[in-house]
């Protein structure tokens, strides 16, 4: 829904209608009981094809893949499967919950996961809190996975375990951490359009952080090797603006690398105090912080640049709903939620990220990489046409994922990390076969009643 129709509903009916999927979630997750389930690739002529499928025929393809490793990925199903793995510690906006409860979310990414990029994604929640023990049972469950997708996992831990497994020379499959990598490309490729659109500059534009959690810090990252000045960059966590003299941050330098590194290289003019002073004269807020509404009060976004973009990130609900950042002068206005337009969520990215890793069998996920995933959406957006509330493809735009999978697999190659060598054409028709095949099987199943229709409320 627009903005021009959204100003024809009362506060009361827009805040009814931002409420209406949590509803709909609480009548249909217990309806079907969950949202994945095992399917057969093969075929199944008869039973004397299990002699094929399993004992006693599937002992040669075994022997091969004792003899030569990487023949796994010819004959298994691991170069298109990904772990979804988490501890539950910081699961949307809703904290630490736990692993049980953080079930339904690692489903849905699986969802989404097969859904837009036809990977095979098999949540995995962990019932630890020890970074060491998540670190030691990826690496025990890679044999059976071509990627790792770590998920809301609590800061600081999440980075340490990220680069851990990045750097560790037994991790051969490629870890990424969704809540930082995934968010970071699709706020860039926000912000590459909202810029065009607003007529501003990356190099040009003042910068506030609301949050410096692990989206933000991964965001500041990538839009620092997109062309913004540190200097112009105003960070702010719950106890205010970082600057040098933040010695809570500087007690804990060692725990949090990435704050204290934020503390001495951004905020350029010295500036102290509170997020709205962070947000005094920005171009561009990008809030990955506490779920709201009221974390962003509409008098700050007032004190903005003119024509501000404000990408308000929190789940489920936004640090300020749209129509009050929209009233209080902000030109370009982005959320996490499907529901208001300009949706600014990693489900446009890692579903076709994922695609092109694993179609040249990456062996990482570099910031490159994403960065070409970013710009390949942004592409996409400006193809259709960008405006004020339409600066990102949406899901439903799904030429979007085959063009970001064989734009991350062409620079994994250029970035001589990728075992294959695959030419762009071909990366694309693959993608689009692939991510086609599951889409076609969820439409045959609906058809066919093999998934129930949705009842009547």
């Amino acid at each position: 829904m627009t903005t021009a129709e959204d100003a024809t509903l009362t506060r009361e009916e827009l805040l009814a209608r931002a409420k209406k999927p949590s509803q709909e979630a609480m009548r249909l997750h217990p309806f079907y009981r969950g949202k994945i389930q095992t399917g057969l690739k093969c075929v199944v002529r008869g039973l004397d094809d299990f002699a094929i499928w399993y004992t006693p025929g599937v002992a040669a393809p075994c022997r091969a893949i004792q003899e030569n490793q990487d023949l796994a990925y010819e004959y298994t199903n691991k170069g298109n499967t990904v772990a979804v793995v988490s501890d539950g510690t910081r699961v949307l906006g809703l904290g630490d919950i736990g692993p049980a409860a953080g079930m339904p979310v690692m489903e849905g990414k699986a969802l989404l996961f097969k859904y837009l990029g036809g990977v095979d994604a098999v949540p995995l929640c962990l019932d630890t809190k020890d970074p060491y023990a998540i670190i030691q049972a990826v690496k025990l469950v890679q044999p059976s996975f071509g990627g790792i997708n770590l998920e809301d996992i609590s800061q600081p831990k999440c980075f340490r375990v990220l680069d851990m497994l990045r750097s560790d020379p037994e991790v051969n499959i490629p870890v990424w951490h969704d809540d930082q990598q995934g968010t970071a490309t699709v706020i860039l490729a926000g912000v590459i359009n909202a810029l065009k659109v607003v007529g501003k500059r990356l190099e040009d534009i003042n910068v506030a952080l609301i949050g410096t959690g692990a989206a933000n810090v991964a965001t500041l990252r990538l839009l620092l090797a997109s062309g913004v000045q540190f200097g112009r960059v105003i960070a702010s966590d719950s106890k205010g603006i970082l600057h040098p003299d933040r010695e809570d941050i500087a007690r804990r330098k060692v725990e949090f690398v990435d704050k204290w590194r934020i503390c001495q290289n951004s905020n350029a003019k010295g500036r102290q105090g509170s997020p709205a002073d962070a947000m005094r004269g920005a171009d561009l807020c990008v809030a990955c912080s506490r779920p709201g509404p009221g974390t962003i009060l509409p008098e700050w976004v007032k004190g903005m640049a003119e024509d501000g973009i404000i990408f308000a990130c929190a789940n489920p609900i936004p640090e300020i709903w749209p129509w009050e950042a929209k009233e209080a002068g902000a030109r370009v206005v982005g959320t996490g939620r499907s529901d208001f337009p300009n949706q600014v969520n990693n489900s446009l990215g890692f579903p076709g990220i994922f695609r092109g890793v694993l179609d040249v069998r990456a062996t990482t996920i570099t910031d490159e990489m994403a960065i070409a995933a970013a710009e390949e959406l942004a592409c996409c957006a400006e193809e259709r046409g960008i405006d004020d509330e339409n600066i990102l493809p949406t899901m439903d735009d799904w030429e979007v994922f085959p063009r970001e999978a064989a734009a991350v697999g062409l620079r994994a190659q250029e970035q001589g990390v990728a075992r294959l060598s695959v030419s762009h054409d071909e990366l694309l028709s693959k993608a689009r076969m692939t991510i086609r095949q599951s889409q076609d099987m969820t439409r045959f199943l609906m058809e066919k009643g093999l998934i129930p229709p949705v009842p009547a409320e």
